[in-house]
This record gives structure tokens, sequence and C-alpha cells, in this order.
């Protein structure tokens, strides 16, 4: 069970900012504006019994119920990803291409239309009833990133996109992605960065009875994703890290908290200045790129 206090969430943007102007990127007055709205936050009736407790669910269960609205979302994680990914699939020959942990087949189409045979893994039947409708030209097959359904040196490329951190473990993946891959192929990794997640960027289900809950995410290092592939014998090829850019102007302060399904974005509005001093400049995602060795 996981404590979602937002003033917890609203005094931490306070201190992330806080940090940052001690190491000298902001002034004085901007130190004293936080200091003084930290005391009125202390104060603020908006936040008294505004707590939430939250189950922490799997990603089957998560998605099952996220597949209903994905596509329909305003996923702002999209527009971080996928420029980067998309540039660096612009280089690569078409060849069989493998979209592990597919979902909905976003990534799947952008495999099709640049000409690749699409093969198409996910565990939520529900994503993969989706991604089979946008894609119909794609093979698409149940599984998990533990154990691919697909053969020894099947494909050439593979492309796993914002799933990675739903995984405890990058070990086994990053061997199976190693596993179907023929020598020289590629590997393309998006994920959310572990900042982001620090941050709070997990996503928010309901179950059917209503109850408020967040798809397992874990906050893995840099240096995580780099030993597995190392030990997968993956080379690296390409890190990119998109940040959040600094807002101009600065939107007024939110009047309330938001429903909870939009925290922390909404309690980040809250407080403006603090976030985005917190966070501008702070990566969103983390994409890369390996390729197998000869």
């Amino acid at each position: 069970m996981i404590h979602e206090n937002p003033l917890a969430y609203v005094l931490g943007m306070q201190g992330a900012a806080l940090l940052r102007a001690f190491t000298g990127e902001y002034d004085r007055a901007f130190t004293e504006a936080r200091i003084a709205e930290i005391r009125a936050l202390l104060d603020d009736e908006r936040f008294a019994g505004a707590a939430v407790d939250v189950e922490r669910v799997g990603t089957v269960d998560g998605y099952r119920v996220w597949s209903r609205t994905y596509d329909d979302e305003d996923n702002g994680a999209f527009d971080f990803d996928q420029p980067a990914v998309t540039a660096i699939l612009d280089t690569l020959p078409a060849g069989v291409a493998l979209d592990a942990a597919c979902g909905t087949g976003r990534y799947a189409a952008l495999l099709a239309e640049r000409g690749h045979d699409v093969i198409g893994v996910d565990s939520s039947p529900d994503m993969l009833e989706r991604a089979e409708r946008r894609v119909p030209s794609g093979r698409f097959r149940a599984g998990d990133l533990h154990r691919l359904p697909v053969g020894d040196g099947e494909v050439d490329l593979v492309v796993c996109g914002l799933a990675l951190a739903h995984v405890p473990d990058l070990g086994p993946p990053m061997a199976e992605f190693a596993r179907v891959l023929r020598p020289g192929g590629h590997l393309v990794i998006a994920d959310m960065h572990p900042e982001s997640i620090a941050r709070g960027s997990v996503p928010t289900v309901r179950d059917d009875t209503g109850r408020p809950g967040r798809v397992a995410c874990h906050r893995h290092r840099m240096g995580d994703y780099l030993r597995a592939a190392l030990a997968a014998d993956l080379r690296l090829l390409r890190c990119e890290e998109p940040v959040l850019p600094v807002p101009d102007p600065l939107p007024p302060a939110a009047d309330t908290l938001g429903p909870w399904e939009a925290w922390p974005w909404s309690l980040a509005a809250v407080v403006p200045e603090a976030a985005a001093a917190a966070t501008s400049g702070s990566p969103v995602t983390v994409i890369w790129q390996f390729q197998l060795r000869e």
C-alpha cells in the first residue's frame, strides 16, 4: 500500500527547488519566497484529510483497465520518447522487428510504416486486441519480457517502449532481447527516466470498484541498464535523455488539488514556481540504442 499525501508532494517540490537554489541556480528572493510558501502550505485547509491510500497493481491487471483509454489519453511521455525513437528507426533497414511489450501497438505501427515485418508481444490480452486492430499486418502473441515467444536469432530489431520500469530486474529481459536478436541486430529501448519516476510519474488506474491503484514501477539507475546490456553482449550506440522545458510564462497557481487521477501533475500546479524550478531541465524519458555483437 502506498500512502499518497498531497501536502508531502508539494513540500517535496519546494524542497527540491530549495536545493537547486542552495547550489546557486536561484537567488535570495526565490529562496525566501519558497520558505514563505511552505509556511502557508502547512496551514492550507485544502490538504486536510486529502491523503489517499493506493494499492500497487500488477501490469496485467493495471493495463487491462488502462487499455480502455490508453490511446485516447494525452500521455505526455509520448512527446518525449517518440521523436527520439523515430529518429533511430529511420536509420535502420527494414527487417523482422519485435515490439516487445507492444501495448496497443504504438511502436508496432511505426515499424510497419517503415516496412518491417512486425511481431508484437504483450502480457495483456486487452492491449494485444487493440494492437491487432491498429496494425493488421502484424503478428501478435501473448507473452512477457522474461520468456518471449520468439525463436533464437529470429529478429533484426527489438523495440521496447515504456515497459522496463515495470520489471524489477533488467537482467532477464536484456538477456531475452539478446537471445532473439540476430548478430549485429539492434535494440531500441525507451523508458521512463528514474528521475521522472521519483517525481511520481507512475500510471494511475481504478479497478471495477473504483479503488485507486498505481501500476507497479521500479526506479532503475542508468547504470542498471548499461550493466544488464553489457552482460548480454550488447554494446551501446546511443543514449538520449529528453528533458522538461522551462514553462514561459509560468501558469497561475491552481486553486484545487485536482482529482487523484491527475496527481502529481495537478499538485505541481498548486506550486507552479517551485515545481518549475524543481523539474525544468530534468529528464522525462531515457532512450537507448544497443547492438548485439557480431
